[in-house]
């Protein structure tokens, strides 16, 4: 069911800072920040040649990941997003199989401008999974 390995997100308190050093420290190419209203985050991708960083900060309080800096102040892993081909199917398999869909179990669109959907982490070794549609 789950495909490739899209990203590897990880919550930063200092966009900026961090992209600088994916960028500058690491010789990684790194997308323009996209605010992503809908999510309350701002995110910039750090492209790899076999997948994508995706670098999370706050946008505006309410933000979960704002949320996730208040716990965690220096950041890190915020969750690892898999592709599927169908993301209805996938839903529908994982919840016969157990797993929770967090918010409504309806897909939104994600930074990618794809659909996606949250796993509860409590049903995946303590990660928080997203899938995406592809």
């Amino acid at each position: 069911m789950i495909g490739r390995l899209n990203h590897v997100a990880i919550a930063v308190a200092d966009l900026d800072k961090a992209s600088a050093l994916y960028r500058d420290t690491l010789g990684a190419v790194v997308s323009a920040p996209h605010d992503q209203p809908a999510h309350g985050v701002t995110v910039v991708f750090v492209e790899l040649p076999n997948t994508k960083i995706e670098l999370l900060a706050p946008l505006g309080a309410s933000s979960p990941i704002a949320k996730f800096l208040e716990r965690n102040p220096d950041g890190g892993m915020h969750h690892i997003c898999y592709e599927v081909d169908d993301i209805l199917a996938a839903r529908d398999r994982l919840k016969a199989n157990g797993a929770r869909v967090l918010g409504d179990g309806e897909p939104r669109i994600g930074a990618h401008g794809k659909p996606v959907l949250f796993l509860h982490p409590k049903d995946f070794n303590g990660a928080l999974v997203e899938i995406e549609q592809i």
